[in-house]
């Protein structure tokens, strides 16, 4: 496989402490709990981005979210959407679901971040009698939010933002290494992010308080500017691979894992010790030859294309594609 390129109902309770991000592009998250935002004060202070929590569990939402994440868009920020996860509730699948019913669905308007998952410990153990892991084990966990960032990512096309802290991560999922590609937003509340969960070799965004210069929690992306507004709007992306059933048939495979629908692909292909035979729809061929315009693949969506070539008599047989910049032989 190739690759081209508020607790009125429930929400996150209050927290303390206070401290400056030393580095990176600033930024804050708010909740219910912060209310009304003058967004251009956080811009006027040097914010750039914004996370606003949008729904927790499987049946909650903000009623602050909609002017939260308006005003911010309106600001000029960057901003994305978080979902505070209830393991113990119901699935990873609906609450999934219910994110991005309820404002976690990215959007390719150059604005939008991808999804957050925030995971932390079990604000509610006095009223639900469960642990700081919810009362499920190291697998359980790591399937739940296996199970929520599938969906995320099939309907989306982008990996889902990992909100979380270095202790629970090794305490609720065993210090899992099955989301390296998952962005972290770690949160250490202090002047340095610190020690890392395992899975990851670097964080993409770091909560250092939850309260400061700006409104809401303190925040600061781990690049530059441009590359968060690459996060928030990244490039069309493809994976191209395929197989050789025998010595005649030979199949080329094009899946859309990015977040924008692909349109006007061009392959090209040029067998070898034999001739092309046979080609799907949208295909022309002469020979060894054949060139194919594939006029749109969904997110999401994989499509396969089946060649027929007449081979000679003896030796090796097969087609090199060319999709794009990217080449592939597919050979018996």
């Amino acid at each position: 496989m190739v690759l081209i390129a508020a607790l009125a109902a429930l929400g996150v309770p209050a927290l303390t402490g206070t401290a400056e991000a030393s580095n990176g592009v600033p930024g804050v998250d708010v909740s219910n709990w912060t209310g009304e935002v003058d967004w251009s004060t956080v811009t006027s202070g040097g914010g750039k981005f914004a996370f606003v929590h949008a729904t927790e569990g499987s049946d909650w939402t903000s009623p602050a979210f909609q002017s939260q994440y308006g005003g911010a868009a309106g600001a000029g920020l960057v901003r994305g959407a978080y979902h505070f996860a209830l393991p113990n509730s119901s699935e990873g699948t609906q609450q999934a679901e219910h994110f991005l019913a309820n404002g976690g669905a990215w959007v390719a308007d150059g604005l939008t971040l991808p999804g957050v998952l925030d995971l932390e410990d079990n604000p509610y153990k006095d009223r639900n009698g469960l642990n700081t892991c919810y009362n499920l084990t190291p697998e359980q966990m790591v399937t739940w939010i296996k199970d929520f960032t599938t969906i995320y990512k099939r309907r989306t096309g982008r990996n889902a933002i990992i909100y979380t802290t270095t202790s629970w991560w090794r305490t609720c999922t065993g210090d899992s290494t099955k989301f390296r590609a998952n962005p972290l937003w770690l949160a250490r509340w202090g002047t340095e992010p610190g020690e890392l969960p395992k899975g990851w070799t670097k964080h993409t965004f770091w909560q250092s308080a939850d309260k400061g210069t700006l409104v809401g929690g303190q925040d600061s992306f781990n690049g530059t500017e441009s590359q968060l507004k690459a996060l928030a709007n990244p490039p069309a992306e493809v994976n191209v691979g395929g197989t050789a059933r025998g010595r005649k048939t030979f199949v080329l495979s094009l899946a859309n894992t990015g977040p924008h629908p692909l349109t006007d692909i061009r392959v090209d292909g040029r067998a070898f010790g034999g001739k092309i035979a046979k080609a799907p729809k949208g295909c022309k061929f002469s020979g060894t030859a054949v060139r194919c315009l594939i006029p749109k693949i969904n997110v999401g969506k994989k499509l396969n294309f089946v060649f027929l070539v007449k081979p000679k008599a003896a030796g090796s047989v097969g087609i090199r594609f060319t999709v794009g910049e990217v080449k592939v032989t597919l050979k018996a």
